[in-house]
């Protein structure tokens, strides 16, 4: 693994001890501090920390992400240099806590990655650095949430203001310099699109205006025309994130009376098909995406919803940006006859591109991270049992292949390993698109005979092919194809062991 920017904070730097707490009666676990580190440093990671990221046009945010065996928690395994994360202030190491206001602790690992796919091109994570999460663990346990999180109803508000004879219906804090905060007319079109009283304005149509000076920020506006969008802060969404350290940011944002929203259709295939095309092709702004065209009057797509020209923003809840055609094509075809798809007409999709927020964010009564397809959970590490008359299936052909796997750009080679505690056999349960296993042509149901030519035989080599694939690449593999009639038997849904060779680029 690739270290990370260099961190200043050393764990050579750091002691654990454990004193005699008299009131308790118990050892309270203490964090001690070398001479030559700044205390400075220690405190800002002795709580969890709040890292708003940006993802740049054809970039990622900058991390990988990795569950590691046998531990709570979601890990960030590598930190790109010269990216949003890095600068930023992400760790190699860090625990992620939160997505947005969202506390992922105790999530299944795909639905946090999920959560933070949706939520592209910003996200706010809250993450606590390694050492401090040990420590609380040992003082907390592992049931309590560690995460700091806004109270209900509480958040900052993005709200599309439409200007009447009254103007916007608002006026401005006088100050050479923001930040800014409004006063509203009574009645007015602020007030009536849900600006509360004494906001604090953070944006100006997805442009931050916290450093604007008072004749920018009017310029801006004037800019705007008739309509404008704002980011703002209510007085206890203010102080309630000071109090956390919380920045006030536009993830976090719910929408009032907004003109656009993304919406979600539900198709059920009929005997002449869907009734719709995908294409790949740029839209206004210049981005590749995904585009329904040909929607055939009558079929499925139409009674739906689905208007010629909405672009495609995710399937089954989980986003296909930045995905090819042939993989926004798979993932449509892997949910059979019955499909959820959640689009955007061309001026939804014009306003959240100025806005840089997901329409994921705001789609009514459906957050995309919990639709059933990813609540599934992916962190066993052994499957149980399947009835006896299942386990009888015919046994691993004796004839076999051998692929040659490199690491991926994450460094993970993209599949997940399970075991059934009564055969002794580890197999592939899932293989990422995409990824080496993918292009080495592991599949799903493949047994592992043997790895860098030491032979493997049930889950207590997980440990033994840990450190194999900790050597020098390639990965050798030996496997043998198990029948397709026996992986119902053998692979539940969405289980397996997600391997530490295994993480996401996000």
């Amino acid at each position: 693994m690739e270290a990370a920017a260099a961190d200043p904070l050393d764990t050579a730097s750091l002691t654990l001890k454990f004193e005699f707490n008299p009131k308790l009666g118990i050892d309270n676990p203490v964090l001690s501090l070398a001479e030559d580190l700044d205390p400075s440093d220690l405190w800002s990671l002795e709580r969890p920390r709040f890292c708003l990221l940006s993802k740049e046009e054809g970039r990622s945010f900058g991390f990988h992400l990795q569950q590691e065996r046998g531990t709570v928690g979601h890990v960030v395994c590598r930190v790109e240099p010269g990216t949003s994360a890095q600068r930023q202030g992400l760790r190699e190491g860090d625990r992620i806590l939160g997505v947005n206001n969202h506390v992922v602790e105790h999530e299944d690992y795909l639905v946090v990655i999920r959560r933070i796919r949706a939520s592209s091109p910003r996200v706010l994570l809250t993450v606590l650095a390694r050492h401090m999460h040990d420590v609380a663990r040992a003082q907390r346990g592992n049931n309590d949430h560690l995460c700091p999180t806004l109270s209900p109803g509480v958040r900052p508000r993005l709200c599309h203001i439409v200007k009447d004879e009254g103007g916007f219906g608002f006026s401005i804090t006088q100050g050479r310099r923001g930040p800014f905060w409004l006063v509203l007319s009574t009645g007015g079109a602020a007030e009536r699109a849900g600006v509360p009283p004494g906001a604090r304005l953070l944006e100006v149509n997805g442009v931050s205006v916290e450093k604007f000076t008072h004749n920018q920020l009017n310029r801006k506006l004037f800019q705007s025309g008739k309509e404008v969008t704002l980011l703002v802060a209510g007085p206890e969404v203010e102080e309630q994130c000071r109090q956390l350290g919380m920045p006030l940011a536009a993830p976090l944002a719910e929408g009032w009376a907004l003109p656009n929203r993304p919406r979600c259709l539900h198709l059920e295939k009929g005997p002449k098909g869907f009734g719709f095309v995908l294409r790949e092709e740029k839209g206004l702004d210049g981005r590749l995406g995904q585009f329904l065209w040909e929607v055939d009057p009558g079929l499925p797509a139409e009674k739906a919803g689905m208007q010629a020209g909405d672009r495609l923003v995710a399937v089954a809840g989980e986003s296909v940006e930045g995905l090819g055609h042939e993989e926004t094509v798979s993932k449509i075809r892997a949910q059979g006859s019955c499909v959820s798809l959640v689009v955007v007409d061309p001026k939804a999709d014009r306003f959240f591109s100025m806005v840089r927020l997901s329409p994921l964010l705001f789609l009514e009564s459906t957050e995309a991270p919990d639709s059933p397809q990813v609540t599934l959970s992916a962190s066993l590490t052994e499957t149980e049992d399947p009835p006896v008359e299942d386990t009888m299936v015919a046994p691993v052909p004796c004839c076999f292949r051998q692929c040659f796997l490199y690491p991926g750009p994450g460094g993970g080679y993209g599949f997940r390993l399970s075991c059934v505690a009564s055969v002794p056999h580890l197999f592939i349960s899932q293989v990422t698109l995409g990824g080496s296993a993918a292009q080495a042509g592991l599949q799903l149901g493949d047994v592992i005979l043997e790895m860098n030519g030491y032979p493997v035989g049930g889950e207590n080599d997980l440990e033994t092919l840990q450190q194999l694939a900790e050597a020098k690449p390639p990965l050798h593999l030996k496997l043998a194809a198990r029948p397709h009639q026996s992986l119902e038997a053998w692979i539940p849904p969405r289980s397996g062991e997600d391997w530490a060779l295994d993480s996401d680029v996000l």
